[in-house]
């Protein structure tokens, strides 16, 4: 255990507590202008409170309470609670996707970690992109942090049916442009979809990622599986900041909890969980900044050690996560597969062995025993080929079977608009054995890797039966989304990748089981069809979208700003 701080050892003690300076004097001037006392927070660790609250964040809209009670437990600590207003990245209404804006909210979190008075930080997050930017940012500032997950909203119901957000979205509109849902039903579903504050409640991006940080060891054991309107999720909250005053005393910063042996127990966390792709890249993004190059072998190799144990929409079949947290919670899911973890490696709340010793599962039907796994290798398969040189990935225990080793004609559109427009034309000549292409909506032609890749199947085939069909993008897709679908081709079309050469007829192979993605057309003909290639025009030319398409990096290395990822350390701010 790191030595305990003394108060002249606080970082904030360089703004408040240097005698004789007019800095100082001026800094304790306006805290009294904020109407606060010497005796408050001079010799207190001075704690940030990072909270993503909006309005317009269904996610998050519960976040302002939580703050209070994450600064109810910052005073019993005997600590100082600051709170600071982010980027709130909402999956719902933030367009053209907020995986444009993840490393805008990285880069904030670590300047306002770096820039003010704190000795440590609570991040209140949850909603898919605000996991990973928070804990990117707080491990690029290097500041003792503890995430506070934003907890699944409460399961939806219809008619006696129990609803997955996301996951049962996609089904019944399917299921309406098939002809088997009536306009008044499908509004009676959507007011019984999403019942509640917090994110959505099946396996998806944001349930992943909350366990991803809970398994890195950043939250307190079992903080990532409480729902979001439990009233245990704001005792937790509150117990995150009084243990984030001990880690201002202590000093354990993410450094030390951040390394390898972690982003392995995390890839293997989200692997066994049958967890949303989006994790592949949001965990090679977070190692990055902590120094640790995390690569798709990685998460290939991992996987194949792994089972899927978690018995949750939309890999498993049946259970969301109210009913994965009274199943015993993360904790309960790590305690049967510990000979794979590392269990010696510090958290924010002691080893991971300590924060998940005496994890007992109450439900094997919704955490599974070893024996009887939901399937028996990780839910993500790593594809390598001459149409994805980068590497691609596909969640293939959420896709038919028959699909994971098919060869198929290809049918393109070189743009989401085009395809939503054009997607039900009878001279396209789709059959369920035809392979869905899209392109030019990876991290620069997307732009930001919009969750496009769930590509609709038509009208005609819909009402034939058909529920999946080979899809292939370099985009992303929901974690609460399904199918045959290939993501994250790498290199993206956008900047010349093999998936910018693919016509209409071309046949594709996708073999899962030999890791295969493949276009069936000679290097001859691609070295021609690339001569004939000419980049698209650039999408921003000032503001934000200019500095996001200058510096973005493909799918393959995490998405991240070169310049934010390159290594390096940014130098303390001088407060005197």
């Amino acid at each position: 255990m790191t030595d305990r701080k003394s108060p002249e050892e606080l970082r904030s003690h360089q703004w408040y507590g240097t005698e004789g300076q007019l800095r100082t004097w001026s800094h304790n001037a306006r805290m009294r202008q904020l109407g606060y006392e010497a005796e408050e927070y001079r010799g207190r660790p001075v704690i940030a409170v990072l909270n993503t609250w909006s309005d317009i964040n269904p996610c998050h809209v519960h976040l302002r309470e939580r703050a209070e009670a994450v600064k109810r437990g910052v005073w019993q600590a005997g600590g100082f609670p600051l709170e600071f207003p982010v980027s709130t990245l909402s999956e719902t209404y933030q367009k053209p996707t907020p995986m444009l804006y993840r490393n805008l909210l990285a880069m904030e979190a670590e300047e306002l970690l770096r820039s003010y008075p704190i000795d440590a930080a609570v991040l209140l997050g949850g909603c898919d992109k605000s996991t990973p930017a928070l804990l990117m940012g707080a491990a690029s500032a290097d500041v003792p942090s503890i995430f506070v997950p934003a907890g699944p909203m409460l399961p939806g119901h219809w008619r006696g049916e129990t609803l997955g957000s996301g996951t049962d979205m996609w089904k019944y509109w399917d299921e309406h442009r098939a002809g088997n849902l009536t306009d008044c039903e499908l509004r009676e579903l959507q007011g019984g979809l999403a019942r509640s504050p917090g994110h959505c409640m099946t396996m998806g991006t944001a349930s992943t990622m909350t366990a991803a940080a809970e398994a890195l060891g950043m939250t307190l054991p079992g903080a990532s599986s409480i729902p979001a309107v439990d009233s245990g999720h704001e005792r937790m909250a509150a117990a995150s900041g009084r243990r984030a005053v001990e880690l201002a005393w202590t000093g354990l910063k993410p450094s030390r909890i951040l390394t390898r042996e972690a982003f392995e127990d995390a890839v293997t966390t989200v692997l066994g969980l049958g967890g949303s792709t989006n994790a592949v890249i949001h965990l090679i993004a977070m190692a990055g900044r902590a120094g640790i190059k995390l690569t798709l072998d990685d998460f290939d190799r991992i996987a194949r050690t792994v089972p899927v144990l978690a018995n949750v929409r939309p890999g498993g079949q049946t259970y969301l996560m109210e009913d994965f947290y009274f199943a015993g919670g993360l904790p309960a899911f790590l305690s049967r597969i510990t000979d794979l973890l590392h269990l010696d490696r510090p958290t924010v709340g002691g080893t991971l062995g300590e924060q998940i010793e005496g994890a007992v599962v109450h439900n094997d039907d919704v955490i599974r025993t070893r024996e009887n796994p939901v399937a028996r290798e990780g839910g993500v398969a790593v594809l390598r080929g001459n149409l994805c040189p980068d590497g691609a990935v596909i969640k293939h225990i959420a896709a038919e079977r028959h699909l994971l080793k098919h060869t198929g004609p290809a049918v393109v559109f070189d743009d989401y608009k085009t395809m939503q427009r054009t997607i039900n034309d009878p001279s396209l000549n789709i059959t369920a054995d035809s392979v869905l292409v899209l392109r030019n909506a990876g991290p620069k032609g997307g732009p930001g890797m919009p969750e496009y890749g769930m590509l609709p199947i038509p009208d005609h085939l819909l009402k034939q039966g058909v529920r999946d069909m080979v899809r292939i993008s370099d985009a992303r897709m929901s974690g609460t989304s399904y199918g045959a679908c290939v993501l994250h081709v790498a290199p993206e079309s956008y900047v010349g990748g093999p998936l910018a050469l693919v016509r209409t007829g071309d046949l594709i192979t996708l073999d899962v089981e030999a890791r295969v993605l493949h276009l069936n057309v000679g290097d001859d003909e691609l070295e021609r069809r690339r001569a004939d290639w000419a980049p698209p025009p650039t999408r921003y030319e000032r503001g934000y979208g200019a500095l996001y398409s200058e510096q973005i990096t493909q799918a393959d290395t995490g998405c991240d700003f070169e310049f934010l990822a390159r290594p390096g350390k940014s130098p303390a701010p001088y407060a005197g």
